[in-house]
């Protein structure tokens, strides 16, 4: 189909003609009767007791600065030393590799629903049981249990967690990927954003590095190897795990350096005083976090 071309001077009319200056109006700035109030019983009150009243959209933007700021500890004193004091509010950390991540995933959920907070656990790999964590100390009223097929799914439904209020948001991908393409790195992007925008603390657990230059923190785990309890021929017992954690970046922190958790088991501690197990030593090196034995999953 032919079309005719128009002339040169129609083409190009917008950009000979003078432009039309239009006076920018001023909009008017509209205040609450709420905040009119406020003005008015400050003017009635003496300074240093009207400099501290506030209303209550203020104390709610107020509020959100200050959670910004905090810092939700995992309850694993060598992980929050490593972090600097544990896993920070706004931001999104990455734990990766083959060791105890599954343990960690628990112990924060469960530092987190134990002081009123709203948890989310993204279960791409279907491992999570109810029982086993109301052991461990999660308060289940207080979790969300999404379980994706695929790693679209998994991401999308971090970032509407995220957005909707969730304090902490979880993704555990367990020993593999969920089957589905690798996400894009601009997912990653996304999802970091709805954690500072938000004050979210988002936390990837995964078999390799994902998130990339997005985290504010990305821990290693190295493989887990277990410890036991019983001398000569007797029979041995497992007393738990024990694996290595090393900082490999962080926005704020040196990394490089490297810390060992030992999760003990629950029938273990009492035999472990016997056996010497727990001596001072030990006790000053491993952290103390007790998880449930009836737990048979291989480490995560």
């Amino acid at each position: 189909m032919a079309v005719l071309a128009r002339r040169l001077d129609t083409q190009f009319q917008l950009l000979e003609a003078p432009p039309i200056l239009k006076p920018a109006i001023t909009p008017r700035i509209v205040e609450s009767g709420a905040g009119e109030a406020i003005r008015n019983l400050r003017a009635t009150l003496e300074a240093s007791i009207a400099s501290k009243l506030t209303s209550g959209s203020e104390l709610v933007r107020a509020v959100a600065r200050h959670r910004r700021d905090e810092i939700l500890p995992t309850t694993i004193p060598p992980l929050d030393a490593l972090l600097g004091g544990g896993l920070a509010r706004g931001k999104m950390t990455e734990i990766a590799g083959r060791g105890t991540r599954f343990s960690i995933v628990i112990a924060t959920l469960a530092a987190a629903t134990s002081i009123g907070e709203a948890a989310a656990l993204i279960d791409a790999s279907d491992s999570f049981d109810p029982q086993l964590a109301e052991a461990a100390g999660i308060d289940l009223r207080r979790l969300l249990w999404v379980r994706p097929h695929t790693m679209k799914e998994t991401v999308t439904a971090a970032e509407m967690t995220g957005a909707t209020g969730f304090q902490l948001v979880i993704i555990d991908l367990g020993a593999h990927r969920p089957p589905g393409r690798r996400v894009p790195d601009a997912a990653w992007v996304r999802l970091a954003r709805v954690a500072e925008s938000h004050g979210a603390t988002i936390l990837v657990s995964a078999p390799y590095a994902l998130t990339g230059t997005t985290s504010e923190a990305m821990i290693l785990a190295h493989a887990p190897r277990p410890r036991w309890l019983g001398r000569a021929n007797a029979p041995r017992v497992l007393a738990g795990v024990e694996t290595r954690l090393k900082l490999e970046k962080h926005r704020h922190l040196r990394p490089g350096q490297t810390t060992t958790v030992f999760f003990q088991c629950e029938e273990a501690i009492s035999g472990s005083r016997e056996s010497g197990v727990g001596s001072r030593s030990t006790e000053a090196v491993f952290s103390d976090t007790r998880l449930p034995t009836t737990d048979t999953r291989k480490a995560s």
